[in-house]
C-alpha cells in the first residue's frame, strides 16, 4: 500500500519528531561521518589487538606505527561526533573531519609502504629488528639470543585472500578518509 505525499510527508515529520535522534543523525553528516570513522577505527583496533593477543602474531615496527591514525581516529572522532551533535560551528566540525580525512589517507600511504616492503618492491626500513638485550650478562648471552623474536617488516605474516594486513590497512584507512570526505562535503552544504 502506498500513501499520497501528504499522508507520507506527515509520516516522516511524525518519526521525527517521535525520535529526534534518528533525525539529527540523519540530517547530521558531520556526525553520521565522525562517529563511522570512530566505530570503524575502534573496530579495527580491536582487531590489531586480538591478532597480537589472542593469534599471537606481534606486530612490526610498521605495523605499530600504522595504529598511530587510529589512535587519533578513535578520541577525535567521538569529539567531533559530540560536537556535531551539540551544535558546533560548522568550520570546528569542518576541521575535525579533515583531519581525521588527512591522518586516514596518511595512514594509506604508510600502509601502502609496508605491503610494497612486503612484496618486495622496495627496502624496507631498517628499525625492523628484534629487542634489545642486555649484554651485561655474557654467559646467558646465548640464550637469550635464542628467545628473541625478531619481527621483519619484510615478511608477511598472515594473509587472507592474498591480502596482508597491511594491505588490509590500506583499504580501511581509505574507506574512512572517503567518509571523512563525503562528511566534509556535505557539511559544506549544508
Amino acid at each position: 500500500m502506498t500513501l499520497p505525499n501528504d499522508a507520507r510527508r506527515r509520516t516522516d515529520v511524525t518519526i521525527a519528531t517521535a525520535h529526534p535522534s534518528h533525525a539529527s543523525a540523519a540530517g547530521n553528516p558531520a556526525l553520521t561521518s565522525a562517529l563511522a570513522i570512530a566505530v570503524i577505527a575502534a573496530a579495527t583496533l580491536a582487531g590489531a589487538w586480538f591478532f597480537q593477543l589472542v593469534l599471537e602474531i606481534m606486530p612490526c615496527p610498521l605495523c605499530l606505527e600504522q595504529r598511530y591514525a587510529y589512535y587519533l581516529a578513535v578520541p577525535l572522532g567521538a569529539v567531533v561526533a559530540l560536537a556535531a551533535a551539540r551544535g558546533a560551528p560548522r568550520p570546528v566540525l569542518l576541521a575535525g573531519l579533515v583531519i581525521l580525512g588527512l591522518a586516514a589517507f596518511a595512514n594509506a600511504g604508510l600502509g601502502t609502504y609496508h605491503a610494497g616492503v612486503e612484496w618486495g618492491f622496495w627496502p624496507g626500513p631498517t628499525d625492523c629488528t628484534g629487542p634489545m638485550v642486555d649484554f651485561g650478562k655474557a654467559g646467558s648471552l646465548l640464550d637469550q639470543l635464542d628467545k628473541v623474536k625478531v619481527v621483519r617488516c619484510d615478511e608477511v605474516q598472515w594473509r587472507f585472500l592474498g591480502i596482508s594486513l597491511a594491505g588490509y590497512n590500506v583499504l580501511i584507512s581509505l574507506v574512512m578518509a572517503a567518509i571523512a570526505g563525503w562528511g566534509v562535503m556535505k557539511a559544506v552544504r549544508a
